[in-house]
Formats: C-alpha cells, structure tokens, sequence
C-alpha cells in the first residue's frame, strides 16, 4: 500500500512515499521535490559476512533519461559511475555508516536511483534523504533517522537548498549532515569565511535538518514501525580473552609509546605473534583457532584504542609524543623536476605528498558528459595513493572511491585561489602523488600543490594550507588533536579537515563517528585548525611565497588579443581553411572565443608573434587618412578596386588615380599592380573610397 509523508525545507515541499517501487527490497522510498525524483532501495544480508569489518556499500545510478538525454560515446548507455556519483555515494555512506550497531556484519547495499531531475534542486540532497528513509522504515538494526542539506550564503544571508542562480551568488557550498543530537558529516567549499561564519553554518543546517527528520518517524509510524531485527554483536569467551589480555596489554603499551609508525607496527605485529604462539596455535580443533585468530586480532584492536585515548586523556601525550596542539615537522621543496611546469615536495612528519603542475591550452580542458548537459573543466586535481606509500604491496589500476573523494576534497580546497581565466587562460592539472602517508595525505596534497602552482609561476589569489583535527571523547572528557595520525584517525572519534589561506576558510571536511559533538567543541576544534593551518602556511612560504615570475619553459605561452566577433568567421575562414593555414605556418595552437578573444599559445614567442601579425592583418579594418600598399584586383570603367588589407577592397575612382586626365584606367592600372593608396573615406555601409593622387606631387603622374 502507498503510503506518503511531505515536509518543507527553505520553502520548497519535499515529499517521501513508500510501497509503490521496489517492493522486495527490505526498504524501499521515493523521494521527491518538484522534478526532481529518486528511488532509494536498502537490503541487509540474513546471513553473517566472514569479513572482520562491517560491509556497507552505497551505490549512486545516474540514469540520462532523467533529465531527458541519451548519453555519449559509443555504447550509448550508462557506463561505471561519473566522478559526481561516486563523490555523492560517499556523502551518502559517511553518515549512515555509524549508526549500524558496533559488530554488525551482514552484507548491506543501498542504492539511489535518479528517476527525474531539472537541476533545480540539489538531488543528492534527497538521495542522502531517502537512504536513511528507506533504512528507517525497514527491519535493517539501523540507529536513525539521518538527514542532509545543502547551505548557501547570499548577500549575508544564510539559505537551505538553494537553486543553480542562488549557487552562482554563493560564498559557501556545505553539505550538512546529522540527527537529532548533531552533526555526522560535513562538506564543503567556501570564499575566504572566518570560522565563526562556518560555526554559524552548521548550527544553521543542524536546525534545518529538523523537518526532514520528523518528517521520517511519521512515514515509519505510518508504515507500522516494523521491528528491526533482533542483533547481538559477537561476545568474545571471558576466559580467551581475560588471559589474552594479560599477556598482552604491557606489550601493546610499549609498541603505542614507539614513536616511529612502522618501528610501533612492527612492535604490535610481533606481539600478536607472540600471543599467537601461546593461545591460538595450541588449539585443535581447526573452526575453534580460526576463530580465536580472528577474536585476538579484535582483542589487539581494542587494546590499541584504550591505550592510545588514555594516553591522550590522562597524560595530554600522544602516540608520536607530541602535545595536543603541535603540529609535526615539516621540510618543504620546489623545482625538484626539471620538465613539469611546477613541482613541489611537502613532508609534515611521516605524510609526504609530490604536487606537480602542468600547464595547458584550451584544448587540454576536460569534458564532462553530465546529466545537466556538457561541462567543462579548466582546473583539474588528480590524487593518487599507492600502496607502497604505506609500506604495503597492493594491485594498480583505476582509481577507487577514497583516492576521487580525497582529490576532490584538495580541489575543491585550492579552487578558490585559481587564477580567473581571462587573467590566465590556461587549463591547469595538478596531481598529487602519496609517498609516504601517516595522517592526512589529502590536506598535504593541498599543500604540495600549492608549492607546485607557485614554482609554476600561476599568478594564484593566494596560499592555502590545510589541516586534519582528531576528537577523543569519554564522557566530559575531550581532547582535540591537532595534525592527527593515521592511528589518531582510525582510534579517534572525529576527523574534522580545515583548508584555508590566512584570510578564511576555502574547504572543510568532517566526519564523526560519535552520536554527538557539541558546536562548543567544534569552535575549539576550527580555532585550533586555524593556528595549525597558520603555522604551516608559515614554512610553507619560508621556502616560496610568491609565484615565480615567469613560467616553465616547457610550458606553452599564450598570448590573448581581442578582435571584432564580426571578422571570427574571416579568421576560421571556409572549412577551417585560413585558421588551419595560420598553424600549419607558424605551429601554433589557436583558440577563438565567441565574443571575439583569441588565445594562441606556443612555446616560441617568434611563432606567437608571427600568428598575431597574421590574425591582426586578416582582421584589421581601413582607417581613413592612412596610407595602405594595395594590390589592384579588378579594372573598371569608373575606376580600380584595390585590395589593401586581405579580404578588404577599396575603389580608387579614375579622378584619384592622377593628377593629370586619364581617358582609361587601363592605361594607367592593370590587375596585378602594387600601389600606395590613401584611404579619404568610410562610409555607413563600409564602402571604402582611396586615392592615389594625394601621395603624388603635381609633377608624378
């Protein structure tokens, strides 16, 4: 049976209906806002996943016929998810996850549908929505409802959901996300805001996340508020686990206070191993060791996650020593590559990030096949995380999902600092490669790829740096962690990343793992980012802090001229043949624009200026009172029509061709002639008038 609830956000009506699509699934919604529709379905597996790790995968289908178009390329149908689905399926599954009870391992899938959309409402906004309906009214153990919104600022004033024309007046760009009790997720670019106008933002999509939430409980009452099922996480033997403890907790204290990341891993290795020996490989029966392997390595885990916060809580020392504010070491390089256009070497501690710039033409932007129409990107960031660079071995291959939400998370950071286009009409890259990563290699790709924009010569609005916070909370306990480890990340309960020049904020990116956290706690943990972040903006320009003056010289030059959008065609000329004559004479490559700006770009300045000159005497148009060398073109009987500038041809009268009566012009002219002329007239239609006979004293003729 149908059954159907409506809310309203920021004034638009947001509209959740159940038990008409996808019945079979255990939860199934339709979620819609004017145009703008999407089907969300959630299933949980009956049985137990033999993984150690709870497997949720969210999955974002963007089908083209919602939006009435077919798609591109060869097959003519939706291929592996878009860049865009693959960032919105993460917004999707950071805030669900956590509230899946603690063991929880059967096998889960959710997956968001966009069955129609106009582009006048953000639809991962109802995507994020329906996931957590569709859970909510299901028998799946989930611990919701969660809710998202987009927040705007316009003018000053703070908007929920805003349109495409709002976005485009818009200083901020953040995804909130959370429950009642508070915020799970944030995301986001901004302009340059302080941190007490993001603080304002969160509180601000907290409120707005209200409706949609009650919104929730009134469709699960409406439906019955079936029972979840019934879920008791595995307990681990008394017995096992008090003498594996005991043997040990001292070991596992000791490899925590190693300061050196894989020194402390080798510590903890070696005592699982001697744990191992002494509980696991006595046992006989083979399902029983089995299973004790896999309950020592949970013991070792949660040995790892009390020592580690009680460290911080009651001694204020962390893993590495440090105290809770101070950021690691950090050694900065630029110009270590001597093609790529800009290149630089950041190192904060165990975290080492190589940014590398290059820079292109028009033709080097990318294009991007979307349910909105063709897009067209000029600033591109590519983050990339080997294996080794956590001393691991691993398979290469594409790009999984962490590596395009961490790159989109440093380009959406640096984006704001980009030059504008008509200031600098390149197409920019940046990639970002992981050497070595403890804590935060996508805050070091922020930094790396400034140093490699500035080593460019990128005439950059200003320096970014970014920061990783980390939260350990037990009780009225709290510590927040300045420049976290990858160990304060997985042992911590928040990783909160901050981006920014010294001016404001540019992007920010949190996730909480807790029920909770008060805004209180958030302020300390922006202001502390804020002193971090200031800091290594600090090192970061002891080495470079302005961009060089000059570019690569590998990298093309372009030059820009404007001419009249009337003389584009003569340029391009028919079929392309005069713009393709232009390059294959000079070897340049150009760029025309509608309103009439050309871009030609090479990396010899003689063949710029070359192209120019061509361009510039294709297009130029006939000044009255100068003087032109003309070519006669046609005789007739009232005169000869002169070409002096390509495709521009004047009449020279036979009355201003001599001082002295001329009975023919034939007599004098023949086609083929050179000869100066001086233009005495332009009139309204474009109708040139020459003469001859000015430049010619009384005694020439």
């Amino acid at each position: 049976m149908k059954t159907t609830v409506t809310t309203s956000v920021g004034g638009k009506q947001i509209t959740i209906e159940t038990g008409r699509m996808a019945k079979q699934a255990d939860g199934s919604v339709v979620v819609s806002c004017g145009n703008n529709m999407v089907l969300v379905t959630a299933v949980s597996s009956r049985k137990p996943s033999p993984l150690d790790f709870f497997p949720l995968t969210v999955e974002y289908i963007e089908k083209f016929y919602a939006s009435g178009k077919i798609p591109g390329g060869y097959f003519k149908r939706e291929g592996k998810p878009t860049t865009d689905a693959v960032l919105t399926a993460r917004l999707i599954d950071r805030p669900i996850r956590p509230l899946f009870p603690e063991g929880y391992r059967y096998e889960t899938q959710v997956v968001a549908t966009v069955l129609s959309t106009d582009g006048s409402f953000p639809i991962e906004i109802l995507a994020s929505l329906g996931s957590s309906a569709a859970l909510h009214i299901s028998d799946i153990p989930f611990q919701g409802p969660t809710a998202a919104v987009q927040v705007a600022r316009v003018d000053g004033q703070l908007i929920v959901n805003p349109t495409p024309q709002q976005m485009e007046k818009s200083d901020m760009d953040v995804i909130v996300a959370g429950t009642r009790n508070g915020i799970l997720m944030v995301e986001g670019e901004t302009k340059f805001i302080s941190e007490s106008d993001m603080l304002a933002a969160l509180k601000f999509g907290h409120q707005a996340l209200m409706p949609l939430l009650n919104a929730q409980d009134e469709l699960r009452e409406k439906t019955g508020s079936i029972s979840k099922r019934e879920f008791v996480a595995p307990s681990i033997d008394e017995s096992f686990k008090s003498q594996a403890e005991s043997f040990l907790k001292a070991k596992i204290e000791a490899a925590m206070s190693i300061k050196e990341k894989m020194e402390r891993y080798s510590a903890a290795a070696k005592a699982i191993e001697e744990a191992k020996a002494a509980f696991v490989d006595v046992i006989n029966d083979k399902d029983l060791k089995a299973q004790r392997a896999k309950e020592l390595g949970n013991i070792v885990e949660d040995l790892k996650y009390q020592t580690a916060r009680s460290m911080i809580l009651d001694r204020k020392v962390r893993i590495d020593g440090r105290d809770l504010k101070t950021v690691r070491p950090i050694t900065n390089e630029v110009g270590i590559l001597p093609r790529a256009h800009g290149s630089g070497l950041f190192t904060r501690g165990e975290t080492q990030v190589l940014g590398t710039v290059t820079l292109g033409t028009g033709d080097d932007e990318q294009m991007i096949d979307s349910l909105h129409g063709m897009l067209k990107k000029k600033f591109l960031l590519h983050y990339n995380f080997p294996p080794f660079s956590v001393g691991e071995v691993g398979r290469f291959g594409g790009q999984g999902r962490r590596e395009i939400g961490h790159g989109n998370l440093a380009e959406r950071a640096v984006k704001a600092i980009i030059p504008d286009f008509d200031k600098f009409p390149y197409t920019i890259r940046i990639v970002a490669d992981v050497l070595e990563s403890n804590g935060s290699s996508s805050m070091g790709t922020v930094c790396s790829g400034i140093l490699a924009l500035l080593d460019a010569g990128v005439p950059i609005k200003g320096n970014v740096a970014g920061i990783a916070m980390g939260l350990i909370k037990e009780g009225d306990r709290v510590a927040v962690l300045t420049d976290i480890l990858g160990d304060e990340d997985h042992l911590g309960d928040m990783d909160f990343k901050v981006a920014g020049t010294a001016q404001g904020i540019t992007a920010v990116q949190m996730d909480i793992k807790i029920d909770s956290v008060s805004f209180e706690v958030m302020e300390t943990a922006l202001n502390q980012a804020r002193e971090g972040r200031l800091h290594i903006l600090g090192e970061m320009e002891k080495v470079i802090s302005t961009p060089r003056g000059q570019i690569s010289e590998y990298a093309p030059r372009i030059e820009t001229i404007k001419i009249n959008p009337d003389k584009i065609r003569e340029v391009i000329g028919s079929g392309g043949k005069v713009i393709r004559g232009i390059t294959e004479q000079t070897g340049v490559k150009i760029e025309i624009e509608d309103d009439g700006k050309i871009h030609i770009a090479s990396a010899d300045p003689e063949a710029t200026k070359k192209a120019i000159a061509i361009i510039q005497g294709i297009v130029a148009e006939a000044e009255v009172g100068k003087t032109y060398k003309g070519r006669v073109v046609k005789i007739a009987d009232f005169g000869a029509f002169v070409e002096i500038l390509p495709n521009t041809q004047g009449l020279l009268h036979i009355s201003e061709i001599s001082h002295d009566r001329i009975r023919a012009v034939g007599d004098v002219l023949s086609e083929g002639d050179e000869l100066d002329v001086k233009v005495l007239d332009v009139d309204r239609a474009g109708r040139i008038k020459l003469s001859r006979k000015v430049l010619l004293s009384k005694e020439q003729h």
